[in-house]
């Protein structure tokens, strides 16, 4: 284990952010973050864990230890009548492994194909898309106490997972470093293809037969179409919540803006699509120097080359302002900004 200085983290962070760290260092097991973390040289110096960089903005250098995880392997722990338990390390590309579980006919992930980042960031963020959240196929993870130095596994109650939110973002944040995640998948699918366009691509693509396959060839069509590829514009996906609202809320909104574009939810709740409020406030595909709002997809902010983070975030506070000023709204950020 080597610990390198005054490293540029430009190919760490999908929005091309070239700020540098102090200090950084990978890990690829428990044992090696354990004796980087026990090291007294490390004590009460900051520490950044990092893992595909897939939802983060960095707006300075980091003066402290940046730790990547590099914790890989996939596994299958067990089975029952219904179900398959299989475990994944943290620095598993997610992608990757979605195609793994699909190429194993295993059901519950296909919707979330595509997804940029790592498998450790899915229960962090709880991420989600097209009707799909992790929470749904969630069973179990493993992480580091950094402080206590030990393992403590985290059931889903545990994580007590909410709108791409999670135990691990607020209440213990920096506190533990996920090592691996334990997700609990369907022998027999049961497919969600009524969000989004799901079912409107699989028609255009000329799928006679429903499979786990053809709702991922489709996720994956749709997703390239409407993002930009972070290796060819740098962005982090989704820069914004979609923004949920009570009844009284969107009646109100749904009179005055009748186009306006919504989903119900439970307890007379609905959750509104921060994209389509962003693009009637006038922002899809502003640009400002190398700071813009994509043309294709207005929930996504994107780095043309040699934006600052600082920039970014100045450019996602003009688009809050505007989308509350319009629609008494306000937008919250689902990127780290660090």
């Amino acid at each position: 284990m080597s610990v390198l200085e005054n490293v540029s983290l430009r190919p760490y962070n999908t929005f091309g952010i070239d700020a540098t760290a102090r200090y950084f260092a990978s890990f690829d097991s428990p044992a090696v973050l354990q004796a980087i973390l026990e090291d007294p040289k490390w004590e009460g110096v900051p520490k950044m864990i990092l893992g595909g960089g897939s939802n983060i903005l960095l707006t300075k250098d980091y003066e402290g230890l940046v730790l990547k995880n590099e914790i890989k392997g996939i596994h299958i722990l067990k089975e029952d009548e219904e179900h398959v338990y299989v475990q994944a390390g943290a620095g598993e590309n997610w992608h990757q492994f979605v195609m793994y579980c699909i190429d194993k006919n295993l059901a519950g992930l296909e919707n979330l194909s595509l997804i940029p980042g790592n498998v450790g960031a899915s229960p962090m963020q709880n991420i989600g898309a097209y009707g799909v959240e992790i929470k749904d196929v969630f069973y179990e993870l493993d992480a580091w106490h950094v402080k206590d130095q030990q393992l403590v596994k985290f059931s889903k109650e545990a994580c007590e997972f909410g709108y791409r939110e999670s135990v691990f973002k607020r209440k213990y944040k920096d506190q533990f470093v996920i090592l691996q995640v334990t997700y609990r998948l369907n022998k027999i699918p049961h497919f969600n293809t009524s969000y989004g366009a799901i079912e409107q691509e699989m028609e255009r693509m000329g799928v006679k037969e429903l499979s786990i396959r053809a709702i991922s060839d489709a996720v994956i069509q749709i997703r390239s179409s409407k993002l930009p590829n972070p290796a060819e514009i740098g962005n982090a996906g989704s820069f914004f919540k979609n923004p949920e609202i009570s009844k009284e809320k969107y009646e109100a909104l749904k009179e005055a803006f009748p186009a306006i574009v919504a989903y119900p939810l439970p307890h007379d709740q609905y959750k509104l699509a921060a994209g389509w409020l962003i693009e009637q406030s006038g922002w899809k595909g502003y640009r400002d120097g190398d700071a813009g709002v994509h043309a294709k997809q207005a929930l996504v902010l994107v780095n043309y080359g040699h934006a600052s983070g600082e920039e970014l975030v100045e450019l996602s506070w003009k688009v809050i302002e505007s989308v509350k000023e319009k629609f008494g709204v306000v937008l919250e950020r689902e990127v780290n900004i660090i």
